[in-house]
């Protein structure tokens, strides 16, 4: 996938659910992987012609894994002219060693958004830009029906009461694939996560059932895509109704 295509799945999304208003600072959630990584390129790209203006900032939670080298992002962004803050934490220390946790993912995610979410206040930001795509709506939608027996994916825009800060998903009608094309094309520096349970989660789980259910039934990602879409989606294209939402 070219920029310019990356750039048009962007917009569409930032246009179709009222993602960006003039004067926005957006932190981007780094994560070291391919997704943030193209989602940086997306809003970097976007800053440059979108009507509305916003500035970008781009952040990473450091989790405290041994030599975990973040030297390659700190080069790319102060490439694209964006500044990068590092956010030191012991999570992993409290996760593995403190509490030995069985199930780590859950307590690491709490902790990781906790910690991004008091630097981005910090930064000045009133939002934040998370890096799900499209796969990650339809898997978000399977965990749901199969552990907590309802029909739901995390929405396009989502207000934190507590941090009054709003999360947007721009990359939310990108397909996986094409990140992967994107990250090949423009030799993203993908930092690999060193968690050792990493690849061993629920999510991985979902991400496997759907391939299958997709190579057994060609069109049904697609399909689902387009169900969520149609029963949990169609009120964030109202302006007004992320207006309110904002100020609830």
């Amino acid at each position: 996938m070219k920029l310019q295509q990356l750039l048009s799945h962007v917009r569409k999304a930032v246009d179709t659910y009222h993602m960006i208003e003039d004067g926005d600072r957006i932190a981007i959630g780094i994560s070291g992987g391919k997704d943030s990584l193209t989602l940086l390129y997306a809003l970097h790209g976007l800053q440059r012609f979108y009507q509305k203006k916003f500035e970008i900032e781009a952040i990473t939670v450091d989790l405290g894994f041994p030599d975990f080298d973040l030297s390659p992002i700190q080069a790319l962004c102060d490439e694209l002219g964006v500044r990068y803050t590092i956010v030191k934490t012991e999570i992993y220390d409290v996760v593995f060693h403190v509490r030995k946790e069985s199930n780590p993912c859950a307590l690491c995610a709490k902790m990781r958004k906790g910690a991004l979410n008091e630097a981005v206040k910090e930064l000045g930001c009133n939002k934040i830009a998370y890096a799900h795509h499209k796969d990650d709506v339809v898997e978000t939608m399977m965990l749901s029906l199969l552990y907590e027996g309802r029909f739901h994916s995390f929405d396009p825009v989502t207000y934190l009461d507590r941090m009054d800060l709003t999360v947007i998903r721009p990359l939310m009608l990108v397909d996986e694939a094409d990140v992967i094309g994107f990250k090949n094309k423009y030799n993203l520096p993908v930092c690999k996560s060193p968690c050792p349970a990493d690849g061993y989660t629920r999510r991985e789980y979902a991400k496997e059932l759907v391939r299958q259910i997709c190579h057994e039934n060609p069109g049904a990602k697609e399909r689902m895509f387009r169900a969520v879409l149609d029963g949990l989606y169609k009120p964030f294209e109202d302006a007004e109704y992320v207006r309110k939402l904002n100020r609830s």
